[in-house]
């Protein structure tokens, strides 16, 4: 090959090397900086009753499965998890438990991704609710509105006199402790069907009237819950629609809730595997990551 020939040659392939040099260590430096994740929340966040548990701490019965944990094995996360059941948003700032920081201590100015599902146990709105409906439905034989007849609007007054401020307090405190961070704060996903389902009494027994009512004070607390969000610049994580149709009446392989009796998990009225996996995957979708 004549010189000049073979010195294009020789600065050609210098140049493709360069390129080649550049593109193998700029890219993975970026790739692998991970996410600083800051996990918080209540039992849906923890995936109560959902196994394996996490041995770290048995107070939370926390789900090493929940959904904080697919989205970090899925992201490559670097994930913190203080979720913790029966956690209400006052716990965000107080301890828990003897033992159990608040759960906003996780948040620091490095974190740059915080989940979050608060607010169902505020003023003991799920448990009550869900407890007080179902022992009047098995005494109705579920017939009637027996619980809404008792109780009204008194769950949906306290949602809005007592949970709602409580919220919107408890997600200040985490914005001012994380303000570049982004805060993903999860609406419930549907745990009763729209309307009565006739065969699921046995496992919900709540009373054909009273399900349209339970689903309704559902739908007020989540309603809450993205206001409260879309005021301290929180996303909501919506799952009105997308879990449609996978309530505890469904069966398995179907619902992501677990129904209050005969079900698969120790914590009735919660989230099973798939509706944590479903979880993540929305948080994700909503969040463009992954």
């Amino acid at each position: 090959m004549p010189v000049p020939a073979l010195r294009r040659a020789v600065a050609v392939t210098s140049a493709v090397a360069g390129v080649l040099a550049l593109g193998l260590t700029a890219a993975p430096a970026h790739a692998t900086t991970p996410l600083n994740y800051a996990a918080l929340g209540d039992s849906y966040s923890a995936a109560s009753g959902v196994l394996p548990i996490d041995p770290t701490n048995l107070l939370c019965l926390r789900s090493t499965a929940n959904y904080p944990h697919v989205i970090a094995s899925r992201t490559g996360a670097r994930l913190t998890d203080v979720t913790c059941g029966a956690a209400q948003t006052k716990d965000f700032t107080e301890a828990q438990y003897p033992g159990v920081p608040p759960q906003a201590d996780a948040v620091t100015s490095d974190t740059d991704l915080v989940t979050l599902t608060i607010g169902g146990n505020d003023n003991g709105t799920f448990i009550n609710a869900i407890t007080a409906c179902g022992t009047a439905g098995l005494l109705s034989g579920g017939k009637g509105s027996p619980c809404k007849d008792r109780y009204g609007t008194s769950f949906d007054e306290a949602i809005d006199t007592n949970t709602y401020p409580a919220l919107e307090a408890a997600l200040r405190s985490v914005r001012g402790k994380a303000p570049d961070a982004r805060v993903a704060v999860l609406g419930y996903p549907w745990i009763t069907p729209a309307t009565a389902d006739p065969s699921c009494f046995a496992r919900l027994p709540i009373a054909s009237g009273d399900v349209p009512y339970l689903r309704a004070l559902q739908a007020h607390l989540n309603t809450v819950v993205q206001r409260a969000a879309e005021e301290t610049g929180a996303t909501y994580v919506d799952f009105a629609q997308a879990s449609e149709g996978h309530d505890a009446c469904k069966p398995v392989g179907t619902r992501w809730i677990e129904p209050l009796l005969f079900g698969q998990s120790v914590v009735p009225v919660h989230p099973n595997a798939l509706g944590e996996q479903r979880m993540a995957e929305r948080t994700m979708n909503t969040l463009g990551l992954g």
